[in-house]
């Protein structure tokens, strides 16, 4: 008897720790390599991804806390819809290629916590990743504020990550911190944490059991803010992170807000191979479709005199031998810098922007997007805070024929201030401008919303190499990062090309790998830092080269690549292939290139003669060149090319 009652006792507890199955579901991809799968675990929504069969990213958190109310917990599945074909079809003015097309699976879900508190999460897998966004149904009269977001990535312990820490806000130069502007931290562990307080930013690149991840997020209507990775990742398991307190508009908010239905940003993560992911256009696929068409937004080369010469100049002169520079060039704008406004003045700058018109060269001019948010000293400032000053100024500027504004210094990625990105955006589609956004947060697809917005700075760019020789030194493999991270969905405003001398600075790459770069990395206006003077020193085919380098491309293609030791990209407008290489590492490298997809197959390699490769406007070689499937290339260290297949007359 004794020994029945211990059997039944055993059989007992068994059956009470015995809990019932929870349903996994699994959404693919159209081709079924990648999948994601989610399923409650004691009500806790959960989602893994699965690429190959093989799991690379671990079950991980999801959820919402509006408000008091907790939708991260003790929520029990309503409905589910059916598995869905979502297409779409689009056309950018700048970017990896013109014509974009997305195909993913779609499933929708529907949770809800014991008081019918409701939250609904839309899943869409592609061949390139997976993304979801929360939506909150319903109706409210009053604002509803996002408290917190459990969503978390968690990754395989011996996973690596090449992330970049967020400066603490309220900190550098004039307090103008965070700007996107520190250098990434390479191949290091998950889990490690990262030097700054406030957190990573997107996108953030992985890489675990073989398979390659960028996690990043779209869809920035501005009653969101902008979120970032936490600085702790315990285990390997990295949340989703918010703004610091000072990342706002004066008196405005910092969480997301808004009255219900609204809905968050997609949360991307873009899975596959190097080559997957950087021909991956997730980071427009899933932001807001544009709000009009905008024929004036034209991308183009830029001449900028404030990338070598600074503040000084900013004078009429100067910048009439610019737009001078840009003609001669046959590139279409000249920027005007800082403080246009007290240096040449209003009735200067109208009759230089005639001048302009007269050389077809579009004059775009600096403002600085401050209120009380830092203390830069630099002006025009404050005329653009509200929409009454802002269009007042715009339709001075539409009246003198400018083309667009670079706006500087911006506070962070708080709610209000994303407001702030968008409302500038909307107004300057009124006046024909295009926009340029400095010191400022992650595009995050709005070049897609607003084709007006042809690009935003938001990395450690040439700038920051004429300021500090450690920048200079790091420069070649930070740049060999980009293309994977920070350029990789979104235009990028680098500045790059220099061929002289930095004053101040000892320059560590060479002028085959400058002359890589305005291929190499993606932006609607690309502003390049040589001036008139140094242009005109190179030989013709230099200078011939820079003449034609366009910005609209057809198609992009990684050809080799790994993150911040090199990267090969091939990009085609029209009949013509460009194929831009750089060495991020100090030691030559000979590599055999499959460019047998190149046709016609006959082309030129511009690159670094092996003596004096550094020296000022020299220290270049051209030679011809076949496209196979093995082409050589020989490059030096923190070297570069630029291949050019088609006639481009020389």
């Amino acid at each position: 008897m004794k020994r029945l009652l211990v059997i039944i006792s055993i059989l007992l507890t068994a059956c009470a720790v015995v809990r019932p199955a929870q349903t996994v579901f699994t959404l693919p991809s159209p081709d079924g390599r990648v999948q994601a799968q989610w399923q409650l675990q004691e009500g806790v929504p959960m989602y893994r991804i699965l690429y190959g069969e093989q799991e690379v990213l671990s079950w991980s958190r999801l959820g919402l806390q509006l408000g008091e109310t907790n939708l991260g917990q003790q929520l029990h599945l309503v409905e589910h819809s059916s598995v869905e074909t979502v297409d779409d079809r689009y056309e950018l003015s700048h970017g990896k290629r013109k014509l974009n097309l997305y195909r993913a699976q779609q499933q929708v879900l529907d949770l809800a916590d014991a008081s019918g508190n409701a939250l609904r999460i839309r899943f869409r897998v592609s061949n390139d990743g997976v993304a979801f966004r929360y939506e909150m149904p319903g109706t409210s009269a009053d604002l509803v504020t996002v408290e917190d977001e459990f969503t978390s990535f968690h990754f395989p312990d011996d996973a690596r990550a090449w992330l970049q820490p967020v400066a603490v806000a309220q900190t550098g130069w004039s307090n103008t911190n965070p700007s996107y502007e520190e250098h990434y931290q390479m191949d290091i562990p998950v889990g490690q944490v990262s030097p700054s307080e406030a957190g990573w930013v997107f996108p953030a690149l992985f890489q675990s059991r073989g398979v390659w991840l960028a996690i990043t997020e779209a869809g920035m209507s501005g009653n969101y803010h902008a979120s970032r990775l936490q600085a702790n990742s315990p285990g390997g398991q990295y949340r989703i992170g918010y703004p610091m307190a000072a990342e706002i508009m004066p008196g405005g908010a910092l969480k997301a807000q808004a009255q219900l239905p609204f809905h968050s940003p997609w949360r991307i993560i873009a899975v596959g191979d190097l080559a997957t992911l950087t021909n991956s256009s997730l980071g427009t696929d899933l932001a807001e479709p544009a709000i009009a068409d905008m024929p004036f937004a034209k991308p183009g080369l830029v001449s900028w005199s404030w990338a070598l010469l600074k503040d000084e100049a900013t004078n009429f002169a100067t910048q009439k031998e610019f737009i001078d520079y840009a003609s001669d060039m046959s590139w279409p704008y000249t920027l005007v810098d800082a403080e246009w406004d007290t240096r040449i003045g209003d009735a200067k700058m109208g009759e230089l922007a005639a001048y302009a018109a007269s050389k077809k060269v579009g004059l775009l001019l600096w403002y600085n997007s401050a209120g009380t948010w830092n203390i830069t000293p630099q002006t025009p400032k404050h005329v653009l805070l509200d929409s009454a000053s802002r269009r007042r100024e715009f339709a001075k500027l539409q009246a003198w024929g400018i083309h667009g504004i670079k706006v500087d210094f911006f506070a962070g990625d708080g709610q209000s201030m994303m407001q702030y990105y968008n409302d500038i955006a909307r107004d300057a589609v009124d006046f024909n401008l295009m926009l340029n956004y400095h010191g400022s947060s992650l595009p995050r697809g709005l070049s897609r919303t607003y084709p007006n917005m042809m690009t935003m700075e938001a990395v450690h760019g040439f700038e920051m190499i004429t300021f500090n020789q450690s920048s200079a030194d790091l420069a070649a493999s930070h740049i060999a990062m980009l293309p994977f991270t920070r350029n990789l969905f979104d235009p990028m405003d680098f500045t790059p090309t220099t061929f002289g001398e930095i004053p101040g600075i000892q320059r560590r790459t060479t002028n085959g790998f400058e002359l890589a770069l305005p291929v190499l990395m993606l932006s609607g206006l690309q502003h390049i830092a040589e001036t008139p003077q140094g242009m005109a020193q190179v030989p013709d085919y230099v200078r011939q080269i820079m003449r034609t380098i366009p910005m609209d491309w057809d198609e992009s293609r990684l050809v080799h690549g790994t993150p911040g030791k090199d990267v090969v990209i091939a990009r085609r407008a029209g009949n013509i292939w460009y194929v831009a290489g750089i060495n991020g590492e100090p030691l030559a490298k000979n590599w055999q290139l499959d460019l047998s997809f190149i046709t016609p197959a006959n082309g030129v390699i511009v690159g670094d003669a092996s003596a004096a490769p550094n020296s000022a406007y020299g220290g270049f070689s051209k030679n011809s060149l076949t496209a196979s499937a093995d082409t050589p290339v020989h490059l030096l260290g923190n070297g570069g090319f630029l291949m050019v297949f088609g006639d481009l007359g020389f």
